[in-house]
């Protein structure tokens, strides 16, 4: 696989990780809410599931994940539930300083990560962009070296995105320094969190 078709490869990619979507909002949602950390876990869960798709791809099997619809639904109406309960809860939340959150407050990455993980193995529209675009870059099959490369492109490419969406949200969070900012905060945090969860069920 030559250089320019990896290049085409990182633009349409990257076209399709930086796009306005549930992902993109949740990222910043959560950093905004629970800092860095927890922005970063959910990215990594969405770069999990892009790569689980790229290996089913690689085996010959996007097809098939095309025709499990049932566990497609299921883990994308359940990661949505999870984003809308995160939300109200966030909505709800009392308005602490995030310098004077206590430790004990401070939960793990894991349910963030596996959050981002079931939320792109149900979206609908992972497989398709595989099938239409991997033929035109690869052709039919797909070499070990050419997963390795792609991996690669999709790695640098969801650093750049992901890390750009924290960085910024990061930034902001910065300004959190009185109850009243962080009640507002929490209550656009909460509901952006929410619409990304009913963005998840309603687009297809």
């Amino acid at each position: 696989m030559d250089a320019s078709t990896l290049l085409a490869f990182a633009a349409a990619f990257f076209v399709f990780a930086a796009s306005p979507g549930p992902d993109n909002m949740t990222i910043v949602a959560r950093t905004l809410a629970h800092g860095a950390p927890s922005g970063l876990a959910y990215g990594a869960g969405t770069v999990a599931g892009v790569l689980i798709f790229l290996g089913l791809a690689a085996c010959g099997l996007s097809l098939l994940a095309q025709e499990m619809g049932w566990l497609m639904t299921v883990l994308r109406y359940a990661g949505a539930a999870w984003l809308v309960w995160m939300g109200v809860r966030l909505w709800t939340a009392p308005p602490v300083v995030p310098d004077l959150a206590p430790m004990a407050a401070r939960r793990g990455p894991l349910p963030d990560f596996a959050t981002g993980v079931a939320l792109n193995l149900g979206n609908p529209k992972m497989p398709l962009f595989y099938v239409a675009l991997l033929p035109n870059v690869v052709g039919p099959s797909l070499t070990l070296g050419q997963l390795a490369s792609l991996s690669a492109v999709i790695l640098a490419v969801e650093a750049l995105v992901i890390g750009g969406h924290v960085l910024l949200a990061g930034r902001a969070r910065r300004l959190l320094r009185t109850p009243k900012v962080v009640r507002r905060v929490n209550r656009t945090a909460g509901g952006v969190m929410v619409g990304a969860g009913v963005a998840v069920v309603a687009v297809r």
